[in-house]
């Protein structure tokens, strides 16, 4: 298992990476009360706009009212095409009182981690 976490302002994501055989777990936790909000599975295919670019088919179970779904998508998504394996992704992310630009913030700190996993990956 390898932890990966990033801290700006008082939002901390941490993403703890389990490789399964060949495939790939993802929990994404963070904030003010860590959950499971939301759970992915994204498996790579062939991208149906060019044979030559692998892209992913997502599949995502969302609690009513969390709003977990675009980080653990955009990260099994990414992470299942940028290293051809499945992947799953479980999120859960509570930040109390959370102002638009924090929402904003999280989704660039996501982004930054998944780039991180990425390039240690290939």
């Amino acid at each position: 298992m390898k932890v990966l976490s990033l801290e700006k302002e008082r939002i901390k994501i941490t993403m703890q990476l389990i490789g399964v055989g060949e495939d790939m777990c993802v929990i994404i936790t963070g904030g003010d009360k860590p959950h499971i909000g939301c759970v992915t599975l994204s498996t790579p295919r062939q991208s149906l706009a060019d044979k030559n670019i692998i892209s992913a088919t997502t599949s995502v179970l969302n609690l009513i009212g969390h709003k977990d779904d675009e980080v653990a998508r955009y990260v099994s998504h990414k992470l299942s095409s940028a290293l051809n394996k499945n992947v799953a992704a479980s999120c859960g992310i509570h930040i109390d009182n959370a102002e638009k630009r924090e929402i904003e913030l999280i989704m660039k700190i996501t982004e930054e981690l998944t780039e991180m996993i990425i390039n240690e990956s290939l």
